[in-house]
């Protein structure tokens, strides 16, 4: 079923993550296109400056804010009921919100798995069980995943991370097959290295030492080279032709075909192009059993 070209004149999109990096020139794109906001974000003052240019730029939309740490479950079931008391019609829900962690997964402690796995997987999920119904009462309703390079291929150390755009992406496929033939579109978006702050905000394992953390944080964000407007503009074009796909950068494309050639073999060929930004260490011989 082919799904009619998404309108973004006059339509409510939700955007999360909108603060800074693909989130904010998503809002900044999609105002230019009429289309009203809710932006969403755990930095306040960053959110409120980006409400503050669109309101400046664009005074006939309507452009809200919530600050929500999307860790926290009840937070999320907050939003959702905000954003439907504000109003019950949706057209686009974009799940853009995304935090990294880097260290081998020995490293990483159960909570810093759970963390990531809640703001990268879980939240999505239950905004969009929540927003859903807003969404199938519009008249062609759209779902934007944010998976990763890393949720195409899963390089050494990053289990926690690799893992939750594995499951974005698996339930976004999913949710298309579900949702296409009530009219409502679903786009997975694999970046690559875009020139975002994820770097910065990551966190690595607790058990790295400081050394440790900023060799890796400073490795991670060379490899931010991409610029989030151009990232953004692809994804708005992939939404506006309902694809169901959007790699973003030849850092995501070239693993992607290496991914599909060599499905068990392309760690190898990649190399240190794509490694974890941290270092990872080795497991510690277990103890002889008696």
């Amino acid at each position: 079923m082919a799904l009619p070209p998404f309108s973004f004149g006059g339509a409510r999109a939700v955007v999360t993550g909108a603060a800074s990096g693909m989130g904010e020139q998503m809002a900044l794109q999609l105002a230019d296109r009429g289309t009203h906001l809710v932006l969403v974000d755990r930095d306040g003052p960053r959110l409120d400056d980006v409400a503050r240019r669109l309101r400046t730029a664009h005074p006939a939309l309507e452009v809200t804010t919530h600050v929500a740490d999307l860790a926290d479950a009840d937070a999320v079931q907050a939003l959702a009921a905000d954003v439907l008391a504000a109003s019950d019609r949706l057209d686009l829900l974009v799940n853009n919100a995304g935090v990294a962690l880097g260290g081998g997964f020995l490293d990483v402690t159960k909570e810093e798995f759970d963390w990531v796995m809640a703001i990268n997987f879980q939240a999505p999920v239950d905004l969009t069980r929540a927003l859903l119904p807003a969404l199938l009462r519009s008249s062609g309703g759209h779902v934007v995943n944010v998976s990763s390079l890393f949720g195409l291929i899963g390089p050494a150390g990053q289990s926690a991370y690799s893992s939750s755009k594995y499951a974005i992406r698996g339930f976004s496929e999913v949710l298309r097959h579900e949702l296409e033939p009530h009219g409502v579109g679903v786009t997975t978006v694999h970046p690559g290295g875009i020139k975002t702050r994820i770097a910065e905000t990551a966190r690595v394992a607790a058990s790295a030492t400081e050394e440790e953390a900023a060799r890796g944080k400073r490795a991670f964000a060379k490899l931010l080279t991409y610029p989030a407007d151009k990232a953004a503009a692809q994804i708005l074009r992939g939404v506006e032709r309902r694809k169901a796909r959007v790699l973003i950068a030849y850092s995501a494309v070239v693993p992607d075909v290496l991914a599909r050639l060599m499905p068990t073999g392309y760690g190898r060929v990649l190399g240190t192009v794509v490694k974890a930004p941290t270092a990872t260490r080795a497991p510690e011989p277990a103890e002889p059993v008696a």
